[in-house]
């Protein structure tokens, strides 16, 4: 596998570091394009393992850090920009994605790729619905344990605080860090309601889509699965037996293989983006 690395200008000029897995580089091919979650980032655990997973598969494998997501440096785990984490917004996140797509149907450094997929994780995949709805570019998509709703990551109890206090810290286990959110994350979510609403958003898709997810998830429960599928009916529901958020996968990862219920997903996927392609 070939491993290319990149950096990108995202929302308010910060950088957004991108990695493509490709088989060949000078080979029009499917591409994949993939969307982390709240408090994740692009080399998570097995990402870099999925990323091959799928090029092997003849399908090249874009991920990368969302310009905000808190880590500033390529490669690293370490959470070292938590004032960019706390300005973060959902309407930043959608714009480094409209980014990351141009970047990728445009950058004379590698063959335009002949399909756009996306597969969004967790928070992620609330913000490739909403992108799927709005750019036709994207031919298909896949949610792996997504949510159906913003306001469903915090309590309301959560909100009044964050709202007198200005700032919300969510707990990171793995760091023992106490991440910072303003309210100006709640103010662009009341200011662009609409656009920023989940299930309406998926309504409106028209592509191709498959929705995945854990039965056990601890952190998204499958009814927000299930929502999704309500509203789109040509979704495809996908629930794994005894699946976890992460589907068993963990950071960091040191084993050699995937997980097998991670690797189900993958196949799953890969079969879902092949067909009829």
């Amino acid at each position: 596998m070939l491993n290319y690395n990149y950096i990108i200008s995202g929302a308010s000029d910060k950088a957004i570091h991108v990695d493509l897995t490709t088989s060949d580089i000078k080979k029009a091919t499917p591409l994949v394009i993939f969307v982390h979650g709240f408090k994740g980032f692009k080399d998570w655990g097995t990402h870099n393992f999925v990323a091959g997973y799928f090029a092997q598969q003849g399908l090249d494998f874009l991920k990368f850090n969302f310009s905000h997501n808190g880590i500033s440096k390529d490669g690293s785990d370490q959470f070292n920009d938590l004032e960019g984490f706390a300005t973060n917004t959902f309407s930043k996140e959608l714009f480094d994605l409209n980014q990351v797509i141009d970047f990728a149907v445009s950058e004379e450094k590698f063959v335009k790729p002949s399909h756009i997929y996306l597969i969004g994780h967790s928070l992620g995949g609330g913000i490739s619905i909403i992108h799927t709805a709005e750019n036709r570019i994207i031919e298909k998509l896949a949610t792996w344990a997504s949510i159906s709703s913003f306001r469903n990551l915090w309590s309301i109890e959560q909100e009044k605080i964050w709202k007198e206090n200005k700032v919300l810290y969510f707990a990171n286990s793995r760091t023992n860090q106490q991440m910072p959110i303003y309210s100006t994350l709640l103010e662009d979510l009341n200011r662009n309601y609409e656009r920023l609403n989940i299930l309406s958003s998926a309504k409106r898709i028209s592509q191709p889509w498959l929705i995945i997810h854990g039965e056990e998830d601890p952190a998204v429960n499958y009814n927000h699965a299930q929502e999704l599928h309500k509203q789109q009916i040509n979704s495809k529901l996908m629930l794994i037996k005894n699946g976890d958020h992460v589907f068993g996968a963990k950071h960091p990862w040191e084993e050699s293989e995937l997980p097998d219920a991670l690797r189900c997903v993958c196949d799953a996927t890969i079969a879902f983006f092949k067909n009829n392609t």
